[in-house]
């Protein structure tokens, strides 16, 4: 049986959880909070730090410390993951779903993700194009 059936996020090796990223990008776009509502709105404008063509880090091991605002998602409560996107496999197990057909763990292959179209190849812009992210908030269509 697949391990992220029989264990929960917290039991998984560092291994195991890594594996569980699909690599879509998705958690490295910026988000903004309304200060009103509180609900986050996530924009197309990416870390400087992301390697668009892969959509991985280019500084993963030093991301929290050169960027104070990106989380180390192992440390947190994973009851807060529900600022992830919808198609994250974090939030799913988290929320006690099971992972999609199109993950790389279940299609054993990594290109997967961008077809079925959810990697951010093909709209994100890096932070250092453009000036005000607050124009370019997208909305994810579930």
């Amino acid at each position: 049986m697949s391990f992220w059936k029989t264990k929960k996020l917290g039991e998984m090796t560092t291994e195991e959880w890594e594996s569980l990223c699909d690599r879509c990008g998705k958690c490295c776009l910026i988000k903004l909070e309304d200060e009103d509502t509180r609900e986050i709105h996530f924009t197309s404008v990416v870390c400087k730090y992301i390697d668009l063509k892969t959509c991985r880090c280019t500084r993963y091991d030093e991301r929290t410390r050169l960027v104070p605002q990106c989380l180390d998602l192992k440390q947190h409560d994973f009851a807060e993951f529900n600022w992830l996107p919808s198609t994250c496999a974090y939030r799913l197990l988290s929320d006690g779903e099971d992972l999609p057909a199109w993950h790389p763990l279940l299609t054993g292959n990594g290109k997967s993700v961008e077809k079925a179209g959810i990697s951010i190849k093909s709209y994100a812009m890096k932070e250092t194009e453009i000036d005000r992210p607050e124009e370019h908030i997208i909305r994810w269509l579930d």
